[in-house]
């Protein structure tokens, strides 16, 4: 027999705040649920390391639901669905609601880039009859990170005639992989004088790919000529196609669950496709026509600052918002200055083992749920938007209508780091906006983790802000 609540006991239930672990709060079948929805991200994590791969596979899954290209000429009536394809690098996904749009849309935007190396234009080179392509990293890493783990080869090629050539090598069973090296300890004296940050220095990232030669009894650079001869039997290239090629390497390892009890995930790429997946699968399964129109930005480019054609810091969401308004002759000011979005990114988890740059109070955690972060932004609340109060209270109250776990969490302590998201240039564009996203443990490492009980109320998040 439980013992009756204390007075104390029940002020503090009525009064203190308390994140509660997901699991406390859904039933079993809820649980199997988030479960399952688990596995279609994983399987979709695996398939898409690259922003191309995933702007790729978001249009084939939009019209496989019946989404069709948008032309800003067209007339478009409730409940039909469109997409718009930024350069083969970013997507917006749109399902026009019951309201005008001089009521305001609902965005929801995440981005489908994630740190990698880039190889150089002019990468490949033979040092010591091995053949190197020199790489330039993408986005914030730690370098050491890096070498000694199986990578994987993937972008595209325009080659001197025009033609595009896709290239993924090192993920099938059987393809070759690549690798950068590292000192072994026993020669590595030197370099253990080195800050961590430096421990491995930007042109030592240097992935190795070959090491046998061109059957021939002269001559010099003999490896690199056998791998350009492979590479040129593979895809039809010379070394001038580099020039004018995309290319990364990004690690080959296979998304795992983790954990006994395999509550969590752990793989590449999940800044910020954890908020991408959700974001798409819940403008995917709106099952009514929404009484607001309902935009999900796939967006790129802002692991290095969101600046470029395909990134939030162009002009080309607000293009496409003006378009929509001109249908129905507005100005896209008449339409942005009464639209509502979250800004689906992630946040850091907190690691029980580097506590020290969390302040626990303020800090987002693991099976907690979707964590909602009003600024991010450094030290001063540098570089953010930061959303009022009226807006916070708007979002969580529909958090909470739709029974979604959800936390509040900055990003690290005050003095100890920050970072930046795409809400400040969608709030430079008069909409109100707060980012809402998933809870990542090693984030921008090779190897990052989350929770799927998070992943699914990410999922649950972004379906009732669509449909608000």
């Amino acid at each position: 027999m439980s013992e009756e609540k204390t007075e104390v006991q029940l002020l503090q239930d009525k009064l203190f705040m308390k994140k509660k672990h997901a699991a406390s709060v859904i039933d079993d079948s809820e649980m199997q649920a988030a479960m399952d929805y688990a596995e279609g991200y994983k399987s979709f994590l695996n398939d898409n390391k690259t922003e191309r791969e995933v702007a790729k596979f978001f249009v084939a899954e939009a019209e496989k639901r019946g989404f069709k290209p948008f032309d800003r000429k067209a007339k478009y009536a409730p409940g039909d669905k469109v997409y718009y394809l930024n350069r083969k690098k970013a997507v917006i996904l749109a399902v026009i609601g019951k309201k005008s749009v001089g009521e305001g849309v609902r965005l929801v935007a995440a981005h489908i880039d994630s740190p990698r190396l880039d190889l150089k234009p002019n990468p490949l080179y033979e040092a010591n009859e091995v053949a190197l392509f020199k790489t330039h990293y993408y986005g914030g890493i730690k370098k050491y990170q890096w070498p000694t783990i199986p990578l994987s080869l993937h972008g595209v090629i325009v080659r001197r005639d025009g033609t595009e050539v896709e290239v993924s090598l090192g993920e099938k069973e059987g393809e070759p992989q690549f690798v950068i090296s590292d000192l072994l300890p026993h020669l590595g004296a030197e370099q253990s004088k080195r800050t961590l940050g430096d421990g491995i220095k930007g042109e030592e990232l240097n992935v190795i790919v070959g090491s046998l030669p061109f059957k021939s009894d002269s001559g010099s650079e003999l490896v690199k000529l056998n791998i350009m001869k492979l590479l040129n039997e593979k895809y039809g290239i010379s070394e001038e196609d580099f020039l004018t090629a995309e290319l990364e390497m990004v690690p080959a390892a296979k998304v795992s669950d983790i954990g006994f009890d395999r509550s969590l995930v752990g793989g590449y790429g999940h800044d910020d496709r954890v908020c991408a997946y959700p974001e798409a699968t819940a403008i995917f399964g709106l099952d009514e026509i929404p009484e607001h129109t309902s935009v999900a930005i796939l967006t790129d480019k802002e692991e290095t600052g969101s600046d470029g054609n395909t990134g939030l810091n162009s002009s080309y969401l607000r293009y496409f918002i003006a378009d929509l308004a001109a249908m129905e002759g507005l100005a896209d000011r008449d339409v942005l200055s009464k639209s509502k979005c979250l800004s689906a990114d992630v946040n850091a988890a907190f690691d029980p083992t580097f506590s020290s740059p969390f302040e626990p109070n303020n800090a987002s955690y693991l099976n907690k749920g979707i964590v909602v972060t009003k600024y991010t932004g450094a030290r001063g609340k540098s570089g953010t938007s930061d959303a009022s109060a009226e807006y916070v209270g708007e979002v969580t109250r529909i958090l909470n209508d739709s029974n979604v776990v959800w936390q509040l969490g900055e990003l690290g302590a005050v003095d100890a780091g920050g970072g930046g998201t795409v809400a400040m240039y969608i709030a430079n564009m008069d909409v109100d906006v707060i980012d809402v996203g998933v809870p990542v443990l090693s984030m921008h490492s090779p190897f990052e983790v989350i929770s799927k009980l998070d992943i699914y109320m990410a999922h649950k998040a972004f379906t009732a802000f669509l449909k608000s």
